[in-house]
């Protein structure tokens, strides 16, 4: 029995929302959809997301009315493996508009990968259809698609890592020439991956010939990753973090993502003040964001990650204080996915490649991640925690829930600015009554550190009232910077951010 009329995806990428469409419409349930969107955007969006990467998905049953969330994100490496050299690990310098920014990459920037293993659980605890049938849409994608504009600006920045390696530039440069929008992108290495997972499950990529073939160039070219490591990969099915707000309840990425906790500090925080008097947009609003976000960046510096941390900061916080940090210009490799179907089932999956480390596993068209090269994933130093751990994001896909049923189903990508972004368009739907194509087009604001990044569109008025009490910087344009929110509500709407090519998909 169907509870919605529709079924909605919303996504970054036009092929990955069909792709879930379509395995909705075949029969399959929103977990079947978000699987072939995984597969699908591994395709269709090379650069900020892999089989190779890592990701997290918080679910809704419908069956058993209750949410669900499975962490596949990235482990560190190196079990078996002796740690006594200098691994394979260098900046590379991308370009943005003249601007140079290094990103570490290299063999010894790969974690142990978990998108591929946590796809194929999550199609084995909740699918519907035949793992063929979901996959086959990949499958095709994986033969050949049209590159967009999005993915080839995204390309053409990434240019030094897209072509670090001989497969690489096989890859993006067919015929010696890199590719651009329009131009057909084939992968017939990964295609073949996709059918043998079909047969195999993923076995011979995490124990088999593919295990032992990344192991064998990973010691020989100084990275940690080992047979031993991507043999004792496991799924993680964690109990989510609930944060009553207003009369909703947040359901959201527990620890060790601190996305999820910082979001809760957010929404906790402006539970605590109440009801804000202003409109939104107005410099009073303006002023409490950015106070809320100076908050925010003070209790992560002080190491709030838990319920109960959270908790007891949010009883007996009083004030908060400036605080300085710096972010990098360049928004992670990060690309976000929002299902619901007719049964009620949704889905909230965000995966991530980092910037990719140039690297792929062989004979796979698969390029692994560069997590251990993120140097905001591993405050204590690069390749200081010991192989085996499971690493933090800043990740949060999410399900707004009321009465128990889920009313939004929303994330974003982004790195630091997901938190935000989710934050402040949650605040518009929830505090402000604006709909959420209102929410998710609206301009945002981030605190640097030190300047208020804020995008076109708040009235003057507003901005210069916000100058007088910190540093701002206004944008002439809005900018994936700025995070890539997609969100459905189920059975009514959904929408697509357009500033990371904002794509919806309803049957």
């Amino acid at each position: 029995m169907n509870m919605y009329d529709k079924a909605i995806v919303a996504s970054g990428h036009k092929l990955v929302s069909r792709t879930a469409a379509e395995i909705m419409g075949s029969g399959g349930n929103a977990f079947d959809a978000a699987v072939a969107a995984g597969f699908a955007s591994a395709v269709a969006e090379p650069t900020l997301t892999s089989l190779g990467g890592g990701g997290l998905l918080m679910g809704w049953s419908a069956k058993h009315n209750q949410e669900l969330f499975f962490d596949f994100f990235v482990d560190t490496p190196g079990l078996g493996r002796n740690h006594n050299f200098k691994p394979h690990f260098f900046p590379v310098t991308v370009n943005f508009s003249g601007t140079g920014q290094d990103f570490n990459v290299g063999l010894g920037s790969v974690a142990v990968p978990g998108t591929l293993k946590g796809l194929l659980h999550i199609h084995d605890r909740l699918g519907y259809m035949d793992l063929r049938e979901v996959l086959a849409p990949a499958k095709a994608l994986a033969r050949e698609h049209v590159i967009n504009e999005q993915q080839a600006h995204f390309l053409h920045l990434l240019i030094p890592i897209m072509t670090l390696m001989p497969e690489g530039r096989k890859l993006y440069e067919p015929d010696g020439r890199y590719l651009e929008a329009r131009n057909i992108l084939k992968n017939p290495d990964c295609a073949e991956l996709i059918d043998q997972v079909i047969e195999d499950h993923g076995e011979n990529f995490y124990r088999g010939d593919i295990a032992r073939s990344i192991d064998r160039e990973m010691a020989a070219g100084d990275g940690f990753l080992t047979a031993k490591d991507l043999a004792h990969y496991k799924v993680i099915e964690r109990t989510p973090l609930k944060i009553p707000y207003r009369d909703y309840l947040l359901c959201t990425s527990p620890s060790p993502s601190m996305g999820g906790t910082l979001i809760g500090l957010s929404i906790g925080l402006m539970e605590k003040l109440g009801p804000l008097k202003a409109a939104w947009g107005e410099s009073s609003h303006l002023k409490q964001t950015v106070a809320l976000m100076q908050q925010v960046e003070e209790m992560r510096a002080k190491g709030v990650t838990t319920p109960d941390e959270l908790k007891e900061f949010l009883d007996n916080e009083k004030d908060y204080k400036p605080v300085t940090e710096k972010i990098r210009m360049f928004s992670r490799g990060t690309t976000h996915v929002s299902i619901a179907d007719r049964q009620g089932n949704c889905a909230s999956m965000t995966c991530s490649n980092g910037e990719g480390s140039g690297y792929f596993a062989p004979g796979t068209g698969v390029m692994l991640n560069n997590m251990m090269g993120e140097d905001d994933l591993h405050p204590n130093g690069f390749h200081a925690s010991p192989p085996g751990l499971r690493v933090g994001s800043m990740m949060s896909p999410s399900l707004l829930v009321e009465d128990g049923r889920v009313k939004l189903v929303i994330g974003s990508g982004g790195s630091k600015r997901i938190r935000t972004s989710v934050s402040q368009v949650l605040s518009q739907i929830i505090d402000f009554k604006r709909t959420i194509h209102q929410a998710v087009r609206a301009p945002r604001l981030y605190w640097d550190g030190e300047v208020v990044q804020i995008e076109p569109g708040f009235t003057q008025q507003s901005i210069e009232e916000l100058a007088d009490v910190v540093a701002v910087n206004v944008w002439d344009h809005q900018d994936v910077y700025f995070g890539g929110v997609h969100a459905v509500i189920p059975g009514k709407e959904g929408v697509g951010d357009p500033r990371r090519g904002g794509s919806v998909s309803i049957i």
